[in-house]
């Protein structure tokens, strides 16, 4: 039967973006409307989202915030583009009306972001009522609305409004757990019972993430095996007892790709396209992509990278094996931005190697599909990768993955066989810069010396499906299953 859904999330494609988190939100939900249900989503109405092209609701909505009081927001509407899926827009300048999501330009976090994300917390609850919207599912995602669950258990425990309603909490990152002061107690206002070990506190301070894992009906994390990895020390950062406590209540659900924008069939950013059937247009997208990034255009292997220049990603790994990398015969390739010492490494390495590497710094949506479609392999050394996007983009356009096999990347890439021949990918284990150049040596090995091989790995990985389609039906099952666990009766 069709639930009633409602998603509160602080980011959403393509209205506000940082990260994986967004792409979740921008696409779930239309993939369960096409499945026959009601979804709402709720989010806050950043500086960048443009109020002239949202429709605004005549009446301000008031969001009790404990010891501050009750502050009025404004509510703007518009739909995620190609659905009738509703999105509702908390509009709150003092807390949303910044250029950053989380962040100030000098990248620490904005000193308000308790109360902000409370706030918004709260606002998904009160405008349900508002709405006159009861929904069967409240799915909240990360420790930014996290809170909601915790609100379902206290504050609206006996609100008939959310009477038939369970929780799903989507931990996209256990990394950010959203700690703060023990005074947003006072906001909050669920009761200082409530501040304890086994529910909110952490060394005497507020967990967000730890409230919602304590008090949501069940949760998910966005690949199966990072579902397991966060239970583990070396990934928990933590919570990993407390999320051990609910292990039969935790799922892992592989993210979906949006085949309307990643098809390179149909990829309107490519100079040529291209099937599994007929490579003949990747052929030429690689010579375009030298091209474009100034490299000489040569039949050798191109290695690519797309990525925050940050640590989780590898890169002071790949820092470390760059030398010996370029020394082999291929040609690399570089987008992306992050910590600031990788823009001025990168860049001289650039320098010291043009005809070998280019980098370019920031980030170029058009370009980066271009690079999935002209390069032949694509480098993902993560330390952690909670399901991770670009390994399956990569395969969908013929591009083979070398990976760290971790998270999502030991769910989504399959290992080469020699012996087979069997596989889409290759993969490494134990982050260091010899195994990351001698797997990156195997793959560059394997398309010079057993080119049938790196072809049906090719055409293998291109079959795949990804598509949101699969993931959002686990969801839904998901869904169902929490409503028999809270009993709370099914529409």
């Amino acid at each position: 039967m069709p639930l009633k859904i409602l998603f509160a999330a602080s980011e959403c494609h393509p209205f506000a973006k940082t990260g994986g988190l967004a792409d979740v939100v921008g696409s779930l939900p239309k993939y369960l409307h096409e499945l026959g249900h009601d979804v709402r989503v709720v989010l806050p109405r950043y500086y960048n989202v443009d109020r002239t092209k949202l429709n605004r609701h005549p009446a301000p909505l008031g969001v009790p915030m404990g010891i501050i009081g009750e502050l009025w927001c404004g509510i703007y509407e518009g739909k995620l583009p190609g659905s009738e899926v509703p999105v509702y827009f908390i509009d709150y300048e003092q807390y949303f009306g910044r250029e950053n999501l989380y962040t100030t330009d000098g990248g620490s976090g904005f000193l308000d972001n308790d109360n902000r994300f409370v706030f918004l917390s709260r606002a998904a609850m009160q405008l349900a009522k508002m709405l006159d919207f009861h929904p069967n599912i409240l799915h909240c995602h990360d420790w930014h609305t996290a809170a909601c669950a915790l609100y379902l258990n206290t504050i609206y425990a006996n609100d008939d409004h959310f009477r038939e309603c369970a929780s799903i909490l989507t931990i996209h990152n256990m990394q950010y757990q959203g700690e703060f002061y023990n005074g947003l107690m006072n906001v909050l206002a669920v009761g200082w019972e409530h501040f304890n070990f086994r529910e909110i506190e952490r060394y005497d301070r507020v967990n967000l993430l730890k409230a919602g894992v304590t008090h949501s009906t069940m949760m998910s994390t966005v690949s199966p095996f990072y579902s397991q990895e966060i239970l583990t020390p070396d990934f928990g950062y933590d919570l990993e007892d407390t999320l051990a406590t609910r292990k039969h209540d935790l799922w892992g659900i592989l993210n979906g790709v949006d085949l309307v924008d990643w098809n390179p069939k149909t990829d309107k950013t490519l100079p040529a396209r291209f099937d599994a059937s007929n490579l003949k247009g990747k052929a030429e997208c690689k010579k375009a992509l030298q091209k474009e990034m100034g490299l000489p255009v040569r039949n050798v292997p191109i290695v690519a990278m797309v990525s925050r220049l940050v640590s989780q990603k590898g890169f002071d790994v790949i820092a470390e094996a760059i030398h010996d990398l370029l020394a082999m015969d291929i040609q690399m390739v570089l987008l992306g931005s992050g910590e600031a010492w990788a823009h001025f490494y990168f860049g001289d390495i650039a320098f010291l190697y043009p005809n070998k590497f280019a980098c370019k710094i920031g980030f170029d949506a058009a370009l980066s599909h271009r690079i999935e479609a002209g390069a032949d392999m694509f480098l993902m050394p993560s330390r952690f990768e909670p399901c991770g996007l670009n390994q399956m983009y990569s395969q969908l356009y013929g591009t083979l993955p070398i990976v760290h096999g971790v998270g999502g990347l030991e769910d989504t890439v399959q290992n080469y066989n020699e012996a087979t021949g069997e596989g889409t990918g290759f993969k490494f284990y134990g982050l260091t810069a010899k195994n990351l150049t001698n797997t990156v040596g195997w793959a560059v090995h394997t398309w010079y010396n057993r080119k049938e091989h790196f072809a049906a790995m090719q055409k293998r990985a291109m079959e795949l499906n990804y598509s949101w389609a699969v993931s959002a039906k686990t969801y839904e099952m998901l869904y169902y299953e929490a409503l028999k666990r809270s009993n709370k009766p099914q529409p």
